[in-house]
């Protein structure tokens, strides 16, 4: 357990951390959205979407730490979970459709450079979030690392998709890649739900 000391330190750099989070994902999703909608790609825009719940889990950080108390942290690992369902679910309904339908994404250089963008910064700041939240004693903090770094694997998920369709032209590997960052999501929802966000907070 942290000493009380402490804790204003670790708040105001959960804080920081929150807001560098909205930063960057504020930039993402305007890039991924626009980007995977003129290349007609359900998982580059996925992936936008993903950025969205990043930027509203990383707002009920901020609300959070107003003032801690369990309530309050139930009701935000909630709004996280709420957040990771409504973007499976519509990623997973148009992927399907695209499948269906053989519709396929045209190639999409802007959504590989984001992707591997992504790669590079999403690991550093999901593990600085993540050691703050167990110092700090935070399952909303984790949870938000945890989104953090489901980020990072979309990434590399989105990356392969993308990489496919442009090199080889399996139009079947942007929706397939959508359908993965769907599951992802839905598994990141149902640990927040339940509160499985944190195995050694104090």
């Amino acid at each position: 357990m942290v000493s009380t000391l402490a804790l204003p330190t670790l708040e105001r750099r959960a804080v920081r951390l929150a807001w560098a989070t909205i930063a960057w994902n504020v930039v993402e999703a305007v890039v991924a959205i626009a980007a995977g909608t003129a290349a007609s790609s359900i998982a580059l825009v996925g992936f936008g979407l993903d950025s969205t719940v990043e930027v509203m889990s990383a707002l009920v950080i901020v609300w959070q730490l107003r003032g801690l108390s369990h309530a309050r942290e139930r009701r935000a690992l909630r709004l996280i979970a709420v957040s990771f369902y409504v973007l499976a679910l519509y990623v997973s309904v148009q992927a399907i459709i695209d499948l269906l339908g053989t519709s396929a994404a045209s190639g999409s250089p802007v959504g590989i450079g984001l992707a591997v963008a992504s790669l590079v910064v999403m690991p550093v700041l999901a593990h600085a979030k993540r050691r703050n939240g167990r110092l700090l004693g935070s399952p909303t903090v984790v949870a938000d690392s945890n989104q953090t770094s489901l980020c990072a694997y979309l990434s590399a998920i989105l990356l392969g998709g993308l990489a496919l369709n442009a090199t080889v032209g399996w139009w079947w590997a942007d929706p397939i890649a959508a359908l993965a960052i769907a599951v992802l999501a839905a598994n990141e929802g149902r640990q927040a739900w339940r509160g499985e966000t944190c195995d050694d907070c104090c």
